[in-house]
């Protein structure tokens, strides 16, 4: 007779503050890697929603989304498109991964819930998801007994931008942690790989809240305190869940490897080969991209020529390449990067030394919750904009004190309202807005509105925008 497998239950916790600088100018801090579709396996769903869609098939009793606040509508949007359910809990700062993890297993606590929680990465690739679920059942199967079942990937190079984990004595289907250690340098890399007994360090890992909460409050009594105030503090927001800055902000910026793993002594991890990357530099993202027969991965409007493995990416224009090996070129519509794919883990020094220039944190194209707009060009008293707003949404209801505004709707329907007055503009249609007066704009179809804002005025700031009414809550 066969045993029951027992069931696989666990609550899903997904990290989402991430800001990928390794990544830039792809990533930026007002649009990181995790929202966009950087792997060309699946064209349709940005990396957040691939972590979630892996996760189809398994049972959760309750899923949560830690995610900075600037980023929340972003990441709404992106998990109701999915048709996926979670609480999104929103950071008022980045404090690095512990902080996010106690307060994911309070919350869960506060549910009465002690399912096992499986912590993910929002930015990560996983190639073979079955794989990666039978080492999920392994995992759960520990973590039940009361470990905390870290997720190690078995290498397949000598890689210097990963930490490894040191197996020990077998445990069950795992191995208890001998140690964790820092990225190494390429010879000491080469003896981990030669040696066969030290994984990549995933960061994803299984434990039960009441497990991680008692280690907490042996390990790090301090973090666990300042986390319990800040998830007191917190108030609910439309549907999310805005943890208290006054407290979150006393918490210490700390990893959950640095505040736990490395000092507990209950850490085991499971060996998976699972096509695992973090997909957290330009090498590895030409790793985890189809390459053409000459290495090349090419995604935009890219022409190569005596070109070979090479990450090629155009965002807004032709990018013609002849006679590179080895490099880089990320092109976007405010900045172009060239690099060599061997000094990838550089590009965040090289982020570094562009502190004060609006292309470090900002795009182009800046996203809101109504959709987004493009600023196409600027000048001393003037600015051209394209916008883009999405079905059903609508702009807040506003007034400017220094410009004034014109809008020419290129695709789709537009409700206007100015000064009290409703008008309906259909494509090539137009309507200008004063200095001063009170409008709004929505469209209440259920196709895209695209349109042509152009300001003049003194000042063009956004910072000029003084909300009377937003459905959004905005301030």
């Amino acid at each position: 007779m066969t045993a029951l497998k027992t069931p696989l239950v666990f609550a899903s916790v997904v990290m989402s503050g991430g800001v990928g600088s390794r990544l830039w100018p792809l990533s930026r801090a007002s649009y990181p890697k995790q929202y966009q579709v950087l792997v060309d396996n699946n064209h349709e769903h940005t990396m957040l929603q691939q972590t979630f869609a892996r996760l189809r098939g398994l049972d959760q009793v309750n899923s949560q989304l830690i995610c900075n606040q600037d980023h929340r509508f972003l990441a709404a949007e992106q998990l109701r498109s999915l048709g996926q359910d979670a609480d999104i809990i929103l950071e008022p700062m980045g404090r690095n991964t512990a902080p996010a993890v106690i307060i994911a297993a309070l919350r869960l606590q506060q549910m009465d819930g002690d399912e096992p929680m499986l912590v993910l990465s929002a930015d990560h690739d996983i190639a073979d998801v079955p794989t990666f679920h039978v080492a999920l059942r392994s995992a759960h199967e520990l973590a039940m007994q009361g470990f905390i079942v870290t997720l190690g990937i078995t290498p397949s190079f000598a890689c210097t931008g990963y930490g490894y984990i040191h197996c020990g004595n077998p445990v069950l289907k795992g191995f208890g942690v001998e140690k964790f250690v820092e990225k190494p340098n390429g010879t000491v890399a080469q003896g981990y790989l030669n040696a066969g007994d030290y994984l990549w360090n995933s960061g994803m890992f299984i434990v039960k809240p009441s497990v991680i909460l008692a280690e907490a409050l042996a390990l790090c009594p301090g973090l666990l305190k300042q986390c319990k105030s800040a998830l007191n503090g917190s108030a609910k927001d439309l549907d999310f869940i805005r943890l208290s800055v006054a407290e979150f902000e006393q918490c210490e910026s700390i990893s959950i490897d640095y505040a736990i793993m490395e000092k507990t002594q209950k850490a085991v991890v499971v060996p998976v080969a699972c096509g695992w990357s973090d997909v957290g530099d330009l090498q590895s993202l030409w790793q985890v991209n189809d390459q053409d027969e000459c290495g090349n991965v090419k995604q935009g409007d890219v022409v190569a020529m005596d070109s070979h493995n090479c990450l090629l990416k155009a965002d807004s224009r032709l990018l013609a390449v002849l006679g590179m090996e080895d490099i880089a070129i990320i092109e976007t519509k405010d900045a172009v990067l060239v690099a060599k794919l061997d000094q990838a883990q550089q590009v965040k020094e090289l982020v570094a030394t562009l502190a004060g220039r609006e292309e470090l944190a900002h795009q182009r194209e800046v996203f809101r919750p109504w959709g987004s707009y493009d600023s196409v060009d600027s000048g001393s008293n003037y600015q051209v904009k394209r916008i883009s707003v999405n079905p059903g949404a609508r702009l807040s209801l506003q007034r400017h004190q220094f410009r004034a505004e014109h809008w020419v709707v290129v695709q789709g329907q537009a409700q206007v309202h100015v000064d009290g007055q409703d008008h309906l503009l259909k494509a090539n249609d137009s309507i200008y807005i004063p200095k001063g007066a009170v409008h709004c704009l929505a469209n209440e179809t259920n196709e895209a509105l695209h349109l042509v804002e152009v300001q003049s005025g003194s000042y063009l700031g956004e910072d000029d925008i003084e909300r009377l009414e937003d459905v959004y809550g905005r301030q």
